[in-house]
């Protein structure tokens, strides 16, 4: 089975611009190392269970899809996650205008931006070791938006499309805000693309 082994994402900021909310040096080591990571342990991975497929061994291939999960899910997590962010000069947490169609779902379901913002912070602190959060849109169900997170680097599927995603580990925040997690979740919204979002929103 050939592959094209997948690569670490440009990000389309440099490392300092969402300072103060997130260090430069924080986004340098997440984005260069943690990401790179994910990138160099999913490809490792695939190249790994070609070989125990070619060999037979059902029991390496299965042992393998283990780290495809994990590396894959870290990659799609963080390539979405830097897409979710954007500079404040770059109109990030500027909230949607309440007229567009991501906007007046909001206000229908959440009554403000402001009450989803509080719900998904919620959940944030809810999450019980390393995970995510996700501002999702149910296409199976109308279009509603929901918040689901997930553990580790598990990530959204079918029929969630993910409009907005924010990291919890702590390697996303504990060189700038050490043990008060809250003070992260709370920051990170001014950097947040609501513009993406509403594309996201609005394309699928």
């Amino acid at each position: 089975m050939s592959h094209t082994p997948i690569e670490l994402p440009k990000l389309d900021w440099a490392y300092d611009a969402l300072e103060p909310h997130i260090s430069g040096e924080i986004n340098r080591i997440h984005h260069s190392k943690h990401h790179q990571v994910y990138v160099n342990g999913f490809n490792a991975a695939i190249t790994a269970l070609s070989a125990a497929e070619a060999k037979g061994d059902v029991k390496g291939a299965v042992a393998i899809q283990q780290n495809i999960k994990f590396h894959g899910g870290g990659h799609t997590n963080h390539s979405l996650f830097w897409k979710t962010l954007a500079p404040v000069s770059q109109g990030g947490g500027v909230h949607p205008s309440e007229d567009s169609p991501l906007g007046k779902q909001i206000v229908k379901q959440y009554g403000s931006v402001a009450k989803l913002i509080e719900l998904t912070n919620a959940k944030l602190a809810g999450i019980q070791g390393s995970g995510w959060a996700f501002i999702v849109k149910n296409k199976e169900n109308g279009g509603t938006l929901d918040v689901v997170t997930t553990f580790n680097q598990d990530t959204v599927l079918e029929p969630y499309v993910p409009l907005i995603a924010i990291d919890a580990w702590e390697h996303a925040y504990y060189l700038q805000y050490q043990n008060v997690k809250a003070d992260y979740f709370k920051a990170i919204w001014n950097v947040i693309s609501w513009k993406e979002a509403e594309k996201r929103f609005a394309s699928n």
